[in-house]
């Protein structure tokens, strides 16, 4: 063989050589590239995930929540989650159970709201009332849980059952979270002489009962009751009877009392 052959063997090997090491060294810088990338990646993930966390309820108002549960006064039950009304003496107890964005909740209200005035302030009949945030659940929003803290708030005053009639009264369509505004619930207590004072606003401004209000939707998620309202007389799910009348549960607690 010449050694011109010879030579020219030698550098194709060469060139050769030279190429495949220009392949490895990219095939590293390319995996080099998507290691750094997976990382990247993870990182930015892990970074979200901690944003979220971090941030997580604070749109719909849950961080309030995380604060000490402050019952209202008088507030009665287990955990002091029943706002009563009527006179303590009464021996028929109805317990009702309500979310003020609930339209089911206003009908029954409305309906029978006259008979429950006549029972309770003549002492025949207490009420215990239990707010929940049903609405907000699923329809989103906050109007259930700040509705229900301006109720609580009303209640330190001693205004909660005139309170609680006029955010019935006054209740915006399902959709409509208009009680989410605490400007909007501050200008309704203007409908209960002697509510709208500065110590009711701070109640609402800071969601003084919010813990409170979520405790309570918790004992009611518990109780895994089918829905707003649910009306207790004694055991009895009066809501539920489609025969119920506002004459028969009058008559109702009539008969109980005899007893």
């Amino acid at each position: 063989m010449s050694e011109k052959n010879r030579e020219g063997k030698r550098t194709a090997r060469e060139r050769l050589v030279v190429e495949r090491e220009k392949q490895k060294a990219a095939d590293r810088r390319r995996r080099t590239l998507i290691v750094g990338a997976s990382v990247v990646c993870v990182l930015a993930l892990a970074a979200v995930i901690g944003v979220v966390a971090a941030n997580a309820g604070k749109d719909d108002g849950s961080s309030e929540e995380a604060g000490p549960v402050v019952a209202p006064s008088g507030a009665l039950g287990k955990d002091g989650l029943a706002v009563p009304v009527g006179k303590e003496s009464a021996k028929s107890t109805l317990t009702v159970w309500e979310d003020f964005r609930c339209p089911a909740c206003k009908s029954f209200e409305l309906a029978y709201r006259p008979t429950l005035h006549e029972l309770t302030e003549s002492g025949q009949l207490k009420i215990e009332y239990h707010l929940v945030t049903l609405i907000d659940g699923n329809m989103g929003g906050t109007g259930s849980r700040n509705s229900a803290n301006a109720a609580a708030c009303a209640q330190d005053t001693g205004k909660f059952a005139e309170y609680h009639d006029v955010l019935f009264d006054n209740q915006p369509p399902e959709t409509d979270d208009a009680f989410a505004d605490n400007a909007e619930l501050i200008e309704l207590a203007g409908k209960v002489k002697g509510l709208d004072t500065p110590a009711f606003r701070s109640c609402v401004e800071d969601g003084t009962h919010n813990s409170w209000v979520a405790k309570s939707d918790e004992a009611f998620q518990k109780g895994r009751f089918s829905g707003t309202p649910t009306v207790l007389l004694g055991d009895k799910n009066i809501y539920q009877d489609r025969t119920m009348t506002p004459a028969k549960l009058r008559k109702m607690v009539e008969e109980a009392n005899r007893q």
